[in-house]
C-alpha cells in the first residue's frame, strides 16, 4: 500500500471553486493500490495497470472481407463484363498461393488470405459462375472488399493505456493480439461508517426518535460501482473513545475511510474530534449546493472522507467530489462525467458565485429534444428526489438561474455511477 502525503488535503480556508478543487485532487493525489495479473476472464471492470502493446499486425495478413472471388484489377474490363478462369479456392486459414497467372480468379472466403498479386474482390452474389469460369460485372474499384494487414492494429501500436476501465471491447482486443493475462490495479479497500445515536440499521427495532440508516447503504453501492472492496463498519455511537478505536483499527487494513455525518462543529459531532486526535482533518469550504463543506484528512496515513449527513447531500458530494478522489487513488485515469445538453422545463433561481446541482427527470417525445423536468422535493434530505431523478442539471458559478426553455448541462446518473 502506497501512502498519501500528510498534506495532500491541506487547502487554505478560502471558499474554493468546484473546478479548482478537482484540479487540486488531480495534482495532489496518486495511486495507492498495488498491481496484480489476472486472466482475461477476470479483467472485466478492472483498471488497467500497464500499456498493452500489440506484438503483431491485426489482421496479420491481407484478407477478404466477403465470400466471393479475388482477381487482378488490371484484368477487368471497365465497361463490359469480364470472364476469368477460376484457378483455385482459398479458405480462412489456408496458406495463399504465390503463383497467380494473368486472367485468373480465385474463389475466396471471408477472412482468407489474399495472394499478393490479387487486389480486388467481388461479392459472390454479384458474380455468375459459368463452368470453371466466373463472369464479373464492371464498375468495381480497386481494393474493393479487401482488408489490409494491420488495418485494425499495427505492430507495436498501443492497444490500451494505463488507467482505463476495462470493458468487453478492450478485453477482446487484448485477446486478438494473443494476450492471456493483463496487469491491473488491485481494488481500493474502503471502510464505511455511519454516525449518530439517532441512526439504526434496517434490521433493528426503531424508536419514534430514530431514523433508519440510508447513507451507508447508498455509499456502499456507489463504491461497488467504482470497483472498490468495501467493509461495512456499521454505525458509530456518539462516543469519541469508541470512534477513535474503530477508525484507528480500520485504518490499518484499508486505503480509505468514509463516514457520513458527525463532522460539523456541534457538541455531538464527535467524528471530527476523533479524527483530529489520531490524525488530522481539513474542511474544504467549497462553493457548492447541495452539501456542507466536505471533510478530508488522514488517519494513520489512511485517507479519510467525511460526507454530509443529509442523504441527498451525501450522495451528490460523493458522486462529484469523493468519486474523483477514489478514481485517482485506484489508478483510474482522470475523467469527468460528460455534460449532455437538454432543454429545461422549469424556472430556477440561484445565488451567484456557487455551483449548484438540481435533480431532474427526463422526458422525450418522438423526434423532439430531451426535456429536463424538475422532480418534486428538492431538500438535501429528500431521498425520493434522487430515486425520481435521472441525473443532475449543473449550474456554474456565474449563473443566476434557469428560465424555462433554456439549454442546460445535464449529468446522467448512468455516467456518474460508473
Amino acid at each position: 500500500m502506497t501512502q498519501l502525503n500528510d498534506d495532500c488535503f491541506a487547502f487554505d480556508n478560502k471558499l474554493t471553486l468546484f473546478s479548482d478543487a478537482l484540479a487540486e485532487i488531480d495534482k495532489r493525489l496518486h495511486t495507492v493500490v498495488g498491481k496484480e495479473r489476472v486472466s482475461l476472464n477476470q479483467a472485466i471492470n478492472r483498471v488497467l495497470a500497464e500499456d498493452v502493446v500489440s506484438p503483431r499486425n491485426v489482421p496479420p495478413h491481407d484478407n477478404s472481407a466477403v465470400d466471393g472471388y479475388a482477381v487482378r484489377y488490371n484484368d477487368l474490363n471497365n465497361t463490359t463484363n469480364t470472364r476469368l478462369r477460376v484457378a483455385g479456392r482459398i479458405a480462412a486459414g489456408d496458406v495463399p498461393t504465390n503463383t497467380v497467372k494473368p486472367k485468373e480468379a480465385f474463389r475466396i472466403f471471408t477472412g482468407a488470405p489474399v495472394p499478393k498479386s490479387l487486389d480486388t474482390i467481388f461479392m459472390q452474389e454479384d458474380c455468375k459462375l459459368d463452368g470453371n469460369h466466373i463472369v464479373l460485372p464492371p464498375g468495381l474499384k480497386r481494393y474493393a472488399n479487401y482488408r489490409f494487414a494491420g488495418e485494425d492494429l499495427t505492430k507495436n501500436s498501443t492497444v490500451a493505456s494505463t488507467g482505463i476501465l476495462l470493458r468487453p471491447q478492450e478485453i477482446g482486443l487484448a485477446a486478438s493480439i494473443g494476450r492471456r493475462k493483463l496487469e491491473v490495479f488491485k481494488a481500493l479497500k474502503v471502510a464505511i461508517f455511519s454516525t449518530g445515536e439517532e441512526i439504526c440499521d434496517p434490521y433493528q427495532e426503531i424508536s419514534d426518535s430514530s431514523v433508519f440508516d440510508a447513507n451507508r447503504f447508498s455509499i456502499y453501492g456507489l463504491l461497488q460501482n467504482l470497483g472498490a472492496t468495501v467493509t461495512d463498519m456499521g454505525i458509530l455511537p456518539d462516543n469519541q473513545k469508541i470512534i477513535c478505536a474503530s477508525l484507528g483499527q480500520a485504518a490499518k487494513k484499508n486505503d480509505l475511510l468514509i463516514t457520513s455525518g458527525g463532522v460539523s462543529t456541534g457538541e455531538e459531532d464527535h467524528v471530527k474530534k476523533a479524527v483530529e486526535s489520531i490524525g488530522h482533518i481539513n474542511f474544504w469550504r467549497l462553493a457548492i449546493k447541495p452539501g456542507r463543506p466536505i471533510t478530508l484528512g488522514q488517519v494513520n496515513k489512511c485517507a479519510f472522507i467525511g460526507l454530509p449527513g443529509n442523504p441527498v447531500a451525501a450522495m451528490v458530494t460523493f458522486m462529484l467530489i469523493a468519486r474523483p478522489i477514489i478514481l485517482k487513488m485506484s489508478g483510474r485515469a482522470s475523467e469527468s462525467p460528460p455534460r449532455h445538453k437538454i432543454i429545461a422545463d422549469f424556472d430556477y433561481k440561484k445565488k451567484l458565485g456557487r455551483r449548484e446541482w438540481i435533480r431532474v427527470s427526463l422526458s422525450q417525445e418522438e423526434n423532439m429534444p430531451i426535456i429536463g423536468l424538475k422532480p418534486v422535493g428538492s431538500g438535501a434530505g429528500i431521498l425520493t428526489s434522487m430515486v425520481n431523478a435521472d441525473g443532475l442539471v449543473e449550474l456554474t458559478e456565474n449563473s443566476t438561474g434557469i428560465t424555462r426553455g433554456d439549454t442546460v448541462n445535464f449529468l446522467s446518473f448512468e455516467d456518474i455511477f460508473r
